[in-house]
């Protein structure tokens, strides 16, 4: 039952080129990041990534997509990134706009065991219709569009169909975890990481403190160790500061 890892390569070893992997994380609170610079430093490439975005410049997802690491990406956002925008733009890598809950729900519904869902989130949209630019070329030509989807009614109400999503491996943040994978969230830390968790075949774990079996409160835990196969013990996360928003010296409101 332990799962503990002695060090970060070992946990992220096997995550080789071509793999799909969900990764938790909101903006920079709850990411995962010191497995994401061990994942970086073992050269894995041609990765299709699920998380809510893509981070920022030098942190997190942010260096795996400045070192050209990452294929495709489905999110619901990625706006804070510029060079984002270049390779998307320039052909470099193929994106998959979701809206935020929509995503959070093909998650969860993949953890579940559910193969799909219907939602009225998208309708009237080329969320539904189709159309989206998936991937462009160099020139800007739109080369890869997103599909139509299935539209029914239930009730009286229009509904999308969204497939859920599963992957190979998951990466998450925690605030305390035990050796059996029990984990313990900071807050909105929490944001996307149970659900990718539960999203994938291999799930692995960085913690800050890391405890001996039975000193959580079973209460208190938010996922259970089931959803969990690897863990690593980081010590207190490096805290960043996405904006700053400063008032200059002497002004007024």
């Amino acid at each position: 039952m332990n799962k503990t890892f002695a060090s970060t390569a070992d946990a992220v070893r096997d995550i080789t080129s071509g793999v799909s992997l969900a990764v938790g994380g909101f903006g920079v609170c709850g990411v995962p990041d010191v497995l994401l610079d061990a994942l970086l430093e073992a050269g894995s490439s041609e990765l299709t990534i699920y998380s809510n975005n893509c981070g920022i410049d030098d942190y997190g997802l942010g260096r795996l997509l400045a070192a050209g690491r990452i294929n495709r990406f489905v999110a619901s956002y990625v706006g804070e990134n510029a060079e984002f925008a270049r390779q998307y733009l320039t052909g470099v890598i193929e994106l998959e706009l979701t809206p935020q809950g929509t995503l959070a729900e093909r998650l969860r519904a993949g953890g579940a065991g559910i193969p799909a869902f219907y939602t009225p989130t998208g309708v009237g949209t080329p969320i539904a219709s189709g159309g989206m630019p998936w991937r462009y070329d160099s020139d800007g030509a739109i080369v890869v569009s997103s599909p139509a989807k299935e539209i029914r009614e239930f009730g009286g109400r229009t509904y999308v169909l969204e497939e859920a999503i599963t992957t190979d491996f998951a990466l998450v943040h925690a605030a305390v975890g035990d050796t059996h994978g029990n984990l313990v969230f900071n807050k909105s830390a929490r944001n996307f990481n149970p659900a990718v968790a539960m999203a994938a075949k291999t799930c692995i774990a960085q913690v800050e403190k890391l405890v001996d079996p039975g000193e959580l409160d079973p209460d208190h835990i938010h996922l259970p160790g089931i959803f969990v196969d690897r863990i690593i013990e980081i010590g207190p996360q490096r805290k960043i500061i996405e904006k700053k928003t400063v008032t200059a010296p002497g002004a007024t409101e």
